[in-house]
């Protein structure tokens, strides 16, 4: 019998191996040199084969080679009982009995034992097949194939879950615009920075007739692959709803109804619409959302909410609100992740300070103005990872 520390050693480090390899076409032949040069003598395992689900066969695609030859099935029936036997398990040991008609497994005429593991990573399904050589131990056997298993399993499922996180990042960088709109006598920037690959915050901006245009900043509850979903949503509804001829609140009330809908998303998002509908004019609706900070000189106007956040009730209303908006004006509209940043466990960045710091840089263009907020909020966290998604656009009427 193998020596358990011995054992658990070389299965530690095989595990680590599997982690580290990339699933190439090449990926299982490596994985069952490894097995073998591993644990080949030990546990009694002489060869290892490989079949992959196509229809209702299972394939073999490889074998490992050595001086000794062999007789193994090319195809083996889904339906079969020794088969399903497997696939019920996860892994299985044969015996004389129920492996011979079906796997057909001899070498140099001797009847070897099959046993097997199952690989399943959504629609792509392999079966691991080794061969067992003459007093193997079937308490070391079952320890090695669960393991293996597990191992193989993690690794292919978050290999699969990186590339969908990787797709998704991309289609949400798609979406939210590179670069602000062009409007004559305004300047605009923008900041996101999600927690995650993906995250819940996005902005846009909207061109209307006769030089009207909006901008919108939201964020969803909570952040990754969730939020970004509904912030998604959200997006194209914003994209699809607004324009000079609809109002805000009826759009509005138009992504509630598509969020309380919602199943694979988050629950609600807080929202911040506004739309300069001359150069004097700034009507929004502030749906639970961190209140935009609007600065004419050293003074400065919270736009405060109108309604709640969107998807808390199905049939919630929302009004719209006003304020002039002057030549040398500046609004900023952000996300919680700005004044939340912490710098340690009971300090928050806070509103306040976000004040100061707009203030100061006022007569900048907005794009500086950003940049200030942005790095004084980095440093206040003592540059650390950004544990909440970041947003934050700025807009000012030149003089």
């Amino acid at each position: 019998m193998i020596d358990p520390k011995i054992f658990y050693r070389e299965l530690d480090s095989l595990l680590a191996q599997i982690g580290l390899e990339k699933s190439d076409d090449n990926f299982f032949s490596k994985i069952f040199d490894e097995l073998r040069e591993r644990f080949g003598e030990s546990l009694k395992i002489t060869k290892g084969h490989l079949y992959e689900k196509r229809g209702e066969l299972f394939v073999r695609v490889y074998s490992q080679s050595n001086s000794h030859p062999n007789v193994i099935s090319d195809k083996l029936p889904v339906a079969q009982d020794e088969i399903q036997a497997v696939l019920k398990h996860g892994s299985y040991i044969y015996d004389q009995d129920n492996c011979r008609a079906i796997f057909k497994l001899q070498s140099e005429g001797i009847s070897v034992i099959p046993a097997a593991i199952s690989i399943q990573i959504t629609e792509q399904h392999w079966l691991l097949v080794f061969e067992l050589g003459a007093e193997w131990i079937r308490e070391e056997i079952l320890l090695f194939l669960n393991a293996v298993r597990t191992a193989l399993n993690y690794k292919l499922f978050s290999e699969l879950m990186e590339t969908e996180i990787n797709m998704a990042a991309q289609i949400q960088k798609s979406l939210l615009p590179r670069n602000p709109i062009e409007v004559p006598g305004f300047e605009m920037a923008h900041f996101y920075q999600p927690a995650e690959s993906v995250g819940g915050d996005f902005y846009d901006y909207y061109q209307f007739e006769e030089g009207a245009f909006g901008v919108c900043l939201g964020d969803a509850s909570g952040h990754g692959l969730p939020a970004a979903l509904l912030a998604r949503d959200v997006v194209i509804g914003l994209r699809m709803g607004l324009n000079k001829h609809i109002r805000i609140v009826r759009t509005i009330k138009r992504l509630n109804r598509v969020i309380q809908r919602s199943t694979y998303s988050t629950n609600f998002m807080s929202l911040f619409i506004g739309e300069f509908e001359d150069s004097e004019n700034l009507f929004y609706v502030n749906a639970g959302h961190p209140p935009p900070l609007l600065f004419s000189g050293k003074k400065v106007t919270q736009l405060k909410a109108t309604g709640i956040a969107l998807g808390f009730l199905p049939d919630e209303s929302w009004h719209r609100s006003h304020v002039t908006f002057q030549p040398g004006d500046v609004l900023a509209i952000y996300s919680d992740g700005i004044i939340e940043r912490e710098r340690g466990s009971e300090e928050q960045y806070g509103i306040k300070r976000m004040q100061r710091q707009i203030i100061k840089n006022c007569k900048s263009s907005a794009s500086d103005i950003r940049d200030s907020v942005i790095q004084d909020v980095y440093n206040f966290g003592k540059k650390k990872t950004w544990a909440d998604d970041v947003s934050i656009v700025i807009v000012k009427r030149l003089q």
